[in-house]
């Protein structure tokens, strides 16, 4: 795959000239309504090409050695007459490797020398038949990619999230409808989630039981607090989960507990370890929720009980909430800015194992009415809605480099201006390239159900995702 930014003035027409793709299939692969584009706008091109961006440090024989070529191939391949005066921001091509295929071979042998699947094969080639392939047959060769896991939380619980389950389900390890409320004296608050979860095995993905202390009308410190206190209404509490774990089928269980006391911090990591005293013997496992910390004395009441070595040690893995700086009651900002999100992983991987972390990714567009009012409140939709309002309003779209994010302002028809930030094929490529710079287990989307396919294409094409069922 590849990511082409429209320039002002190009229509589908000349870009589906220019890649040889139709028009249909580029406004299918990125979920366009109509046929109109604006500048900026970051379209995802099948390619059996690969490309990489240059980071700061980086040399050719760096990036050799990380994309699975040599200098000499990528020196032809870009036409690069000086090798030292590659720079920061500069895309390079990434040739592929070819196979002639032999008399007698077969796609599954060639995909077993080469340490590929043979549908990988199969999509970099367009092969209608698998079996039908023919002596003297150049491949090409995809490149490996690495294998991570990766969670989608959902707080819909009908049809359309049973949709999106069947929709993605090839992408996911994990699938975690949101939530069960716990209570001061032990038990949960129901959850309709039968359906979802059945729609989830179906797809063999993991069920993961999510239980939280907060909602929209409290912020959850009394009642979690209630429960950290009393060991008894712990063991209550954590014997309600696992009746349901066991009645409905899930086999992992994610804590998110917010807004949790300062003093409660050591109570808080304390229960994490009763949970998984608990759990492990039946064969569950246990993960918990982290807010976006900094360091270790960052204050405030999301974040200081938040024990990030306590947590790394204790549970299976730790899901890493990095996403929110675009508050929807605060100003109009990147949403999940990378920077902020590097900040944060810079120091959650000196006291968290890298195979416990998954990086938090929104999926989700907010549009701010300016100028902005403190606690006026943005309105929240998906990012493929931010582009369609994008196109109606002829907004060109920015990108946002420090952070990662695009983002555009336009006047609606009544006259208000707006900004929209969101998410699109770029950023989602940028955040793709910290998790395997980071070397990260995983991904865990907030949430599955807004729809954006730039997303879902890119991460198949840069990661394997395992299936554990």
């Amino acid at each position: 795959m590849q990511i082409h930014v429209v320039k002002q003035g190009e229509t589908l027409g000349n870009i589906s000239g220019t890649y040889g793709i139709s028009s249909a299939e580029i406004m299918r692969l990125n979920g366009l309504r109509t046929q109109n584009l604006v500048a900026g706008l970051a379209l995802v091109i099948p390619s059996p090409s690969q490309y990489y961006t240059v980071k700061p440090g980086d040399t050719l024989w760096k990036i050799a050695q990380q994309t699975g070529t040599t200098s000499s191939a990528l020196i032809k391949a870009n036409n690069i007459a000086n090798p030292a005066l590659i720079y920061p921001g500069m895309v390079l091509s990434i040739p592929n490797t070819t196979h002639s295929v032999k008399p007698g071979e077969s796609l599954w042998q060639i995909a077993q020398n080469y340490g590929v699947t043979v549908q990988s094969i199969v999509n970099a080639n367009k092969i209608s038949n698998p079996k039908l392939i023919y002596p003297g047959a150049e491949l090409i060769i995809p490149k490996t990619k690495p294998t991570i896991e990766v969670n989608a939380y959902s707080y819909e619980v009908g049809d359309s999230a049973i949709r999106s389950v069947r929709d993605y389900g090839q992408y996911l390890t994990y699938f975690s409808p949101f939530a069960y409320g716990i209570r001061s004296d032990g038990s949960l608050e129901a959850l309709n989630d039968s359906a979802l979860v059945h729609a989830a095995h179906s797809a063999k993905i993991i069920s993961m039981m999510s239980i939280t202390n907060f909602s929209q009308k409290t912020l959850g410190s009394n009642v979690v607090h209630a429960v950290l206190i009393d060991q008894g209404i712990q063991n209550t509490l954590l014997t309600n989960i696992l009746n349901v774990m066991k009645t409905k089928g899930y086999k992992v269980l994610n804590i998110d507990f917010e807004n949790v006391l300062p003093a409660d911090r050591d109570l808080y990591s304390s229960f994490v370890q009763n949970a998984v005293d608990h759990l492990h013997p039946h064969g569950y496992t246990v993960s918990t929720a982290l807010a976006p910390k900094t360091s270790s004395a960052q204050k405030g009441l999301l974040y200081e009980a938040h024990d990030y070595a306590a947590h790394g040690r204790i549970a299976d893995f730790v899901v890493l909430m990095t996403y929110e700086w675009g508050y929807r009651l605060g100003p109009p900002q990147a949403i999940s800015p990378l920077n902020q999100i590097k900040a944060v992983l810079n120091y959650a991987v000196t006291l968290i194992p890298r195979h416990k972390i998954f990086m938090g990714f929104q999926t989700y567009a907010r549009d701010w009415t300016l100028p902005h009012v403190q606690g006026q409140e943005a309105e929240t939709f998906s990012p493929l809605e931010a582009i369609h309002r994008a196109i109606q309003y002829g907004a060109t779209i920015q990108y946002d480099k420090p952070t990662e994010s695009p983002y555009f302002t336009y006047v609606d028809n009544q006259g208000h201006s707006h900004q929209v930030w969101f998410e699109d094929a770029r950023s989602a490529q940028a955040k793709f390239d910290t998790v395997k710079d980071y070397n990260l287990w995983g991904i865990s989307y907030w949430v599955l159900d807004p729809p954006y396919p730039q997303n879902w294409i890119l991460l198949g094409d840069n990661f394997d995702i395992l299936k554990k069922i």
